[in-house]
């Protein structure tokens, strides 16, 4: 597991922007999961944790394979992970979990794979963020299509839409607690 913060997502060789490795993908995918679904009203949050920590780990042995990629190589990412948590206490859940979540039959995988989808359309928002405006541009056409075809949960597809109508940097540049607002910045009247 130690080895997912060396993966680099393949998909930065597209005008090498500075996009997260695999483990700041896999912490970020739990944190949205997460929100989307407790307004999906799921209850046992558990099994959506493990499963988007299980989601992408096989990428750790068969490599992050963008979309240009994979019209050239063949993965087994079935396998990689079988050989990942061979003889692991946890190995039977987690092997089940992922088989589950590849499946996209239950509210569980799709909330995962909402935010694994999410995380991406994010990321995107925080290059455009720090002037990288055109691989924004570039990815648009593709990523409405995933808004439009690929999200499971209306949850997700709020997110999205609401999503592209702030900027990343909001949190803390219009905080009611930052130094203009009301730390040592603010102007007495």
């Amino acid at each position: 597991m130690g080895c997912l913060r060396f993966i680099q997502r393949t998909w930065k060789r597209f005008l090498n922007a500075d996009f997260q490795n695999l483990a700041e993908h896999h912490l970020r995918v739990i944190w949205i999961a997460l929100i989307l679904a407790k307004h999906e009203g799921v209850e046992d949050t558990g099994k959506v944790i493990k499963m988007a920590l299980v989601h992408d780990i096989p990428e750790s042995r068969a490599g992050d394979v963008d979309y240009l990629s994979r019209q050239y190589v063949e993965r087994n990412e079935a396998l990689g992970l079988e050989d990942m948590l061979d003889g692991t206490a946890l190995q039977e859940e987690f092997i089940a979990l992922w088989h589950e979540y590849e499946k996209r039959e239950c509210i569980e995988a799709k909330i995962v794979k909402d935010a694994d989808n999410l995380d991406v359309d994010f990321e995107l928002q925080e290059e455009a963020a720090r002037g990288n405006i055109r691989i924004g541009q570039k990815k648009e056409e593709a990523r409405h299509y995933v808004f439009e075809n690929k999200l499971y949960t209306e949850t997700a597809k709020k997110m999205w839409q609401q999503m592209k109508e702030v900027d990343p940097h909001d949190f803390w540049y219009n905080s009611d607690r930052n130094r203009l607002n009301s730390g040592d910045w603010k102007s007495t009247k």
